[in-house]
């Protein structure tokens, strides 16, 4: 990724989207609209967000944009893969996916077109919770500050995601408290 690629990610983009992440109403919407974002902004044709579950151990879809159903539920994906975005924390570029070891599902690739993945963490204090993923027919080739701003953009999302899970906490928290007799209050 040292090669030098046309920058796509400028200061009015990121604004756009810091605003939006610390604005946010309705964290799925949010994730949605990222994914749409990125597909748009980089010409690539489709993205996700997946989210980590510990008790599982595999990523779980939670918002994608130009990938089919068909795709997306073609089978666990298992964080069993040291070379992975999700075990280095730094961003990883898989340019042949019908072909490359570290991919569980090569034919669905195939069936489905994609040829290349960029995988970028998503971080919340320094722990990794999940990976937005962009898919490509053909290589995919960014300019080195957008990868970054793209891994700046993770870091965000991830403690928007850590923000979100303890509203719901504490909201869980008031109905349980609410529904205790006077006497234990």
């Amino acid at each position: 990724m040292s090669q030098k690629w046309e920058m796509k990610f400028y200061l009015a983009e990121f604004r756009s989207i810091t605003r939006a992440l610390s604005n946010y109403g309705d964290l799925t919407v949010l994730i949605n609209n990222i994914v749409e974002g990125i597909c748009r902004t980089f010409s690539v044709q489709g993205a996700c967000i997946m989210l980590y579950d510990e008790r599982e151990k595999q990523l779980f879809n939670v918002g994608s944009f130009g990938i089919s159903e068909h795709y997306l539920t073609k089978g666990p994906v298992l964080v069993n893969d040291q070379y992975s975005s999700f075990f280095t924390g730094e961003p990883v570029l898989i340019e042949d996916l019908q072909h490359d070891p570290r991919i569980l599902y090569p034919e669905e690739a195939s069936r489905e077109n994609l040829h290349s993945l960029l995988s970028i963490p998503i971080k919340s204090r320094g722990v990794i919770t999940g990976i937005i993923r962009m898919y490509h027919s053909e290589p995919i080739h960014l300019h080195d500050q957008d990868v970054e701003s793209l891994s700046v953009l993770a870091e965000m999302l991830g403690l928007v995601i850590e923000n979100h899970g303890l509203r719901n906490f504490m909201d869980e928290v008031k109905v349980a408290m609410s529904n205790l007799p006077l006497r234990f209050l």
